[in-house]
Parts: C-alpha cells; structure tokens; sequence
C-alpha cells in the first residue's frame, strides 16, 4: 500500500471539516493582532512567543488538557471583532494559496471571545461572518461555513444562548453546532438534547467532539440523544465492535485527526493509528481527514494525507475516498442565506 512519492495535489481540492479559528492562524499574524490590541503577553521575543501557542515535537505537550491550555492566548488575543474578522479571513484565503482547500468549515467558541461578557456577542459572531464574507469575495473558488461550539465547562443555560445566536444567525453563514471544550466532571451529552434538536429543526448541522480520550460509552450516549451527523475524533469506536456497525448504519462521519491524535498522544504512534483507519475502514465507518487546527499543531491538511499515504496507512484510493467524503459531508452544502426562514427554541 506504501506510495512514498505520493502528492496531495493527486486528490484535487480538498475539504476540511474540523479546524478550530484558535489553532489555525499564522503566529506571525496573531502577534501582530495581540500588538495592534494592546496586549501584555508573556514575552517580547517572537520566537518565545510561538512557543507559547504551537505544539512543539519535544514532548512538551503531555496529554490533551496541555493541548487545551494553549487555547487560553489564541483565544484572548481573537477577542475583539477586528480580531476574529482578521482571524477568519486568513485562515479561509491561506487555506486556499496553500493546499487548494475548496470546501472549509471553521468552529469557535463566540463566548471565549467576549472577555466574560465585555464585548457583545453578536459583534464577535458578525466580525466572524465578515471575515468568511470577505474571504469568499477575494476566493470564489472556496465555500466556506461556520460552527458554533458550545462548551462542555459551560452551565447549559450558557451553552443555550450560543445554540440560540447560531439559529440567529443561520442566514449568515453560520452552518452547524459543536459541543468541545476541557472535560468536566458534571457535564452530560444527553443534557443537550433539547436545544441541539432546536438547531437541528433550523437546518443547522450537528458535529459533536466525542471518543477522543475518556470513556468510548460516551458515544453511544451522543448518538442517542444528540444523533450527529459527524462526530469530532471518535477514534475510540475502533475498539467497540458493535459501535462501529452503529456508526456504518447511521452513517455518522468521524472527523479524523492524525496530527492532533499523535501530538496530544491520544493515539500512540503511527502503528496505532494505522489500526484505527483500518478498523474503520473495515467496518465502512465514514471519515474524513483534517488537522484540527494546522498553524497549532504545525501541519496542513494536504500533509496529513501524504503522510497517510507515503506510510502506508491509506491507499491513495482510500485517501481520495475520504476526501471525497468530507466535500459530500460538509454541512456548507445546506449553507442558508438571507431571506430563508429561520427557527427558534
């Protein structure tokens, strides 16, 4: 299967489904952003900098709460309208000049981005959509979307109100829900299902991060009473026989993401991850191919699949196959626009 001289350029424009705004900008542009805002960071050395908001090859990063950690600065330095504006706009226009991404949808969290409620939250959402509509000006080639996430360190009645801005906006390029964020110890998917079934009714995609650490039964709770169309990871269903005909019959895509996996050792190696895409695989469990957030973890999308190909852990023809199934999964295909008529719980 091995095809060492295998080039991403093979596979034509590429998708990618799961990329987080606070992983995905160039350290030199979110240092300028941080300047230009008049924020105190750590250190006046650049280079200490990108330290500071990029996972290293060192073995710094030991699990994913490290990984989380970095967030805290990408996240604070993109808490202005300007700032998420900025963000947005080149990550869609870089994905484009640098891996021919046509397909993109970008995840974020408006509330970690309002400084506790100092800036207004609609202001944060609509620099977002500026920055997406600006992009898509400058590159008519790509469609793009957005996706709210709700967080799992955040009370229900918080989590409710970004479900409610995502419906709001659903006519503005906002395209799906998400629930990430640290593990808590009194979170519980199933307390979502209401106002994920009110987004669901407004057209509104559903992605949920599941079965990436902790506990695999976790994703059968999410199927039952979030029933997703895509699941963040879920590379812990390769264990779960049964789960994974579940996921094969409900055709659940997992978004996969092997960089991110191996850095944050959720998976161990590349042998490890090789079982996994196989297992999968094998069972005709649906799954895509992304990096999570490229600029963070120091890869691009169109290197995550040379990689799985150059080392034997895809064909070139399942690799196209995956690529084929993120544009066929994407939720910017059912993208609303003004004038369509909204929903609200």
């Amino acid at each position: 299967m091995t095809q060492p001289d295998f080039k991403a350029s093979a596979l034509g424009p590429l998708a990618e489904l799961h990329v987080h705004v606070g992983g995905s900008v160039d350290p030199a542009v979110m240092w300028t952003i941080a300047h230009d805002q008049g924020i105190r960071l750590p250190s006046k050395d650049y280079w200490d900098f990108v330290d500071l908001i990029t996972v290293p090859n060192d073995g710094r990063i030991k699990n994913l709460d490290d990984y989380a950690a970095l967030f805290h600065w990408t996240e604070l330095i993109q808490s202005s309208p300007e700032a998420i504006e900025h963000s947005v706009h080149q990550i869609i226009g870089g994905g484009y000049r640098k891996c021919n991404i046509t397909t993109m949808e970008l995840r974020f969290n408006p509330m970690k981005r309002n400084r506790g409620g100092e800036r207004d939250l609609d202001h944060i959402i609509a620099g977002a959509i500026r920055g997406m509509e600006r992009a898509e000006l400058e590159y008519p080639a790509v469609r793009c979307g957005l996706i709210l996430m709700l967080d799992r360190t955040f009370s229900v009645e918080l989590n409710e109100i970004v479900a409610r801005k995502a419906i709001t906006y659903r006519s503005r390029g906002i395209i799906g829900v998400d629930i990430a964020g640290p593990r808590h110890p009194d979170f519980r998917y199933r307390d979502y299902g209401r106002p994920i079934d009110a987004c669901r009714r407004a057209g509104l995609g559903v992605t949920i991060h599941c079965g990436e650490e902790g506990d695999p039964r976790e994703m059968w709770e999410v199927l039952e009473h979030l029933r997703p169309s895509r699941i963040g990871h879920g590379i812990l269903a390769a264990g779960d026989e049964q789960l994974m005909h579940e996921l094969a019959k409900q055709r659940v895509v997992l978004e996969i993401c092997p960089t991110s996996n191996l850095k944050t050792h959720a998976v161990a190696n590349l042998e490890e991850m090789r079982h996994i895409l196989r297992r999968f695989i094998e069972y005709g469990v649906r799954f895509s191919i992304s990096t999570d957030g490229p600029e963070m973890l120091q890869t691009h999308v169109a290197q995550e699949f040379e990689i799985l190909v150059n080392e034997g852990l895809l064909s070139a023809e399942e690799a196209a196959a995956c690529n084929k199934c993120a544009h066929d999964a994407s939720f910017v295909r059912h993208r609303a626009y003004p004038g369509m008529a909204l929903g609200i719980f």
